[in-house]
């Protein structure tokens, strides 16, 4: 598959190919599914937690005689079913992570960066890199794009003026080649990938 490479002007700046084993996959959205709720379930802190009936520092004496007052038989004041009391069945602090294959994630990344090129929003940009840190050139030069919701994936170090530059711009996020991922991937309207970016991608799925 070949593909255009532009600069951030928006000039032309020749053709690229791409492994159709990494972008020319039929995208499953079962397996985008399975990886983007194992990322989000790793997310998650899980530090939700509310008290049981032996954590109530209440009086542990009955309420009252057992019999003769014409009331139900109750014990401790601790029980769910008093103003005060705990809670039953209540959350607890714990992790929501849970497994998934090595394999079913890598294969979840070439189906989320097949569905980019599919859809055809998937950008090449010769290098992520701006001669100064400055917002507006760079808002500039995205209008020209149409780059208005976007994920940027740069080589193993992104520039230090393009990403101080692209920090205030709403909808664009930012990311090393390390960092890529499905759920970033899907969350944005518009895959940009910079030159450097494709051959970690290749060389990391050889």
């Amino acid at each position: 598959m070949d593909i255009k490479i532009t600069t951030l002007a928006g000039k032309d700046a020749g053709k690229a190919s791409l492994s159709d084993e990494i972008f020319g996959l039929d995208p499953r959205e079962d397996l985008l599914q399975r990886v983007v709720r194992w990322q989000l379930a790793k997310k998650q802190q899980g530090t939700h937690k509310t008290k049981g009936r032996s954590e109530i520092s209440r009086t542990g004496a009955k309420m009252y005689r057992q019999k003769g007052t014409g009331r139900a038989r109750h014990s401790s004041a601790r029980v769910p079913q008093f103003r005060g009391g705990g809670r039953a069945h209540g959350p607890v602090v714990r992790s929501h992570e849970h497994e998934l294959p090595k394999k079913v994630r890598a294969l979840g990344l070439k189906h989320a960066l097949s569905a980019k090129a599919k859809a055809s929003n998937l950008i090449v940009i010769d290098d992520l890199a701006l001669p100064e840190a400055k917002t507006k050139a760079l808002v500039a030069s995205f209008q020209k794009l149409g780059l208005d919701n976007a994920l940027m994936i740069g080589g193993a170090e992104i520039d230090a003026n393009f990403k101080q530059a692209a920090a205030n711009i709403p909808n664009i996020d930012v990311l090393p080649i390390q960092g890529i991922n499905v759920y970033d991937i899907l969350r944005r309207g518009t895959l940009v990938l910079s030159k450097s970016a494709i051959e970690a991608l290749e060389e990391r799925f050889k």
